[in-house]
This record gives C-alpha cells, sequence and structure tokens, in this order.
C-alpha cells in the first residue's frame, strides 16, 4: 500500500461522510501485531474528547493538513498548544491528556503501544 496523496484525499472523503468527520484505517498487517498504528482522518468540527493513554506514549506525526494539538493539566486547562503542519510530529507522554483542533482537513500518523481498538 501507497501512502500518498491520493490515499489521503481518499480518507478525507470517507471523514466527511462519517458522523464523526473522521476516518480512522488501520495500518497493522495483522491481527497479532499488538501495535496500534493507524492514520487518522480529520475534518474540520470534529470533536476529539480531551483523553489521555495511561498505558503508552503516543507518537502523532502530521501527514497532511494542520492540526493544533494542546494539552491539559489534570484540572482541565490549556498548558500548550503546538501548530503541527505536514512533516511535524509530537511524542505525547504517558498519562498526558490532549486533544486536537483541526485547522484545514488533515491525517495523521498515530502509534501506541498495546492491542489496537477502533
Amino acid at each position: 500500500m501507497n501512502l500518498n496523496k491520493e490515499l489521503y484525499l481518499d480518507l478525507i472523503e470517507k471523514a466527511k461522510e462519517n458522523l464523526r468527520l473522521r476516518q480512522a484505517m488501520d495500518l497493522r498487517t495483522s491481527d497479532a501485531d499488538q501495535s496500534q498504528r493507524l492514520l487518522n482522518a480529520l475534518i474540520l468540527g470534529t470533536q476529539v474528547p480531551i483523553h489521555r493513554h495511561m498505558k503508552s506514549a503516543e507518537t502523532a506525526i502530521i501527514l497532511y493538513g494542520e492540526i493544533d494539538e494542546m494539552y491539559y493539566d489534570n484540572n482541565g486547562n490549556e498548558t500548550e498548544r503546538h501548530t503541527l503542519r505536514p512533516g511535524d510530529g509530537l511524542q505525547i507522554p504517558i498519562g498526558q491528556f490532549h486533544t486536537v483542533e483541526v485547522k484545514v482537513p488533515s491525517i495523521l500518523l498515530e502509534v501506541k503501544d498495546g492491542v489496537y481498538e477502533p
């Protein structure tokens, strides 16, 4: 499979049709793979709840588009904001509350430890 603009635009079209305004694509090659590697197409207006991962750091790299990745403290106060454009990424620490704000339709590569859960 080629990870290219054609694939990204196809995922973005699917995300537009999804009620959640986002579409994930599992990149694992088998169910036995114990990692999470996925492309996440995100459309303006999608709501990604503030969340954290307690068992793994998360690597997030923007492949297409532009997003803001925001970090929060335990009281729900924004503590950092990172604008990510193609080629930019973050290593989100274990337990760090975070979410995204989509600036333009975007494709995000997300990588975490643990079994993939759609």
